[in-house]
This record gives C-alpha cells, sequence and structure tokens, in this order.
C-alpha cells in the first residue's frame, strides 16, 4: 500500500474518533444543562394538587387548605344561605360571574360543583389581603343588608358567599375559583380539572 492511502484512512479514522469523542463530550455537559431548566421536586409539589376531606364539613363550617402557597376556602352551604345568595345579585358587581375567574363548570349561580359548597381562593382580588370569613347576618359594622359573606379589612371590599364582590368597594373581580374536582363525595381535589360531582 501506498503512504498515501494510509494517510487517508488515517485522517478518516482520525477524523471519526475525534467527531465521536466531541459529540460523546457535548452531550456530557448538554444533559446537565437541559436537566437543570426542568422544574425541582420542590417546584413541582408547590403547583401539585391537594386534596381535602369534607366528610366531617359542618353547615356554615369554613375549612382553609394550602394550594400553591395560597389559602383556598372550603365552605358549606345552608339551603337559607343558597336562598339568600339569589336576593343579593342587584348589589353585586358581576352576579353572573361573566367577567371572573373560574372553570366553565363553576359558571354558575353559586360557583361550584355541587350548590351546597363553595371552593375559593382566599385571596382579595384588589391588592391580594385575605378576606375574613364573616357568616353573621347583619352585624352592626357590615349592615342591615349583609347576609354573610367575606369582608377584606385592608380596604373594605365585601363578597358573598358564592365569593361574588359587592358593587362600590375597591375589588374588580369575584373571587378565584381554583379548578377542581370530586374523587368521591366527600374527597375533593384541589388543581386538576375535571368539575366531577
Amino acid at each position: 500500500m501506498s503512504e498515501n492511502v494510509v494517510d487517508k484512512r488515517r485522517r478518516l479514522f482520525l477524523t471519526a474518533a475525534a467527531t465521536t469523542v466531541a459529540g460523546v463530550g457535548a452531550a456530557y455537559v448538554a444533559v446537565p444543562f437541559v436537566a437543570s431548566m426542568q422544574p425541582s421536586a420542590r417546584a413541582k409539589a408547590a403547583g401539585a394538587p391537594v386534596e381535602a376531606d369534607i366528610a366531617k364539613l359542618e353547615l356554615g363550617q369554613l375549612i382553609r387548605v394550602k394550594w400553591r402557597g395560597k389559602p383556598v376556602w372550603i365552605l358549606k352551604r345552608s339551603d337559607q344561605v343558597l336562598e339568600d345568595m339569589v336576593s343579593l345579585n342587584d348589589q353585586l358587581r358581576d352576579p353572573q360571574s361573566n367577567e371572573s375567574d373560574q372553570p366553565e363548570y363553576c359558571k354558575n349561580p353559586t360557583r361550584s360543583i355541587k350548590p351546597d359548597v363553595l371552593i375559593a381562593v382566599g385571596i382579595c382580588t384588589h391588592l391580594g389581603c385575605s378576606p375574613t370569613f364573616r357568616p353573621d347576618i347583619a352585624p352592626e359594622d357590615l349592615g342591615a343588608n349583609w347576609k354573610g359573606g367575606f369582608f377584606c379589612p385592608c380596604h373594605g371590599s365585601r363578597f358573598d358567599l358564592a365569593g361574588r364582590v359587592y358593587t362600590g368597594v375597591p375589588a374588580p373581580l369575584n373571587l378565584v375559583i381554583p379548578p377542581h374536582k370530586y374523587l368521591t363525595d366527600t374527597r375533593i381535589q384541589i388543581g386538576s380539572a375535571g368539575g366531577d360531582a
């Protein structure tokens, strides 16, 4: 064999070997870089759905769970509360929840899957304070027309027991209804869509 043919083979072999080593090296560097762009286990858990057991939830009782770092309220409403909510429509900014943030399956007069259970994010839509639960009827500080609801002490926004905002207050929108579904009659999963009743 001539020296010229051997040099071409050697050159092809060295080029292929160098390309392979460079490719493996690039992959070795790229894998951790690409992996660092994935959310951490902690970040995934922060956005993960949470479950709540409402088997022992009594009429008028409000429980709180945390989802994505926010308080979520679960309220058991009585038939009287549901009747009273209808009479408030003319005092509310968005009684039909046309401008508010809720899943399509909760775009109804009670803003819920089951009329007697409200699930809402407990953060005022004005500046992010957490309203207080005020189930009392006609308290002196809220007036004779108050039929129970949520009052934001930061700037005076008021919400009814469906999380709908009253007119004439700073909050521009109804309380947010998070995506949720019923796993059973007494177990709710907040943070996953579905709306199963």
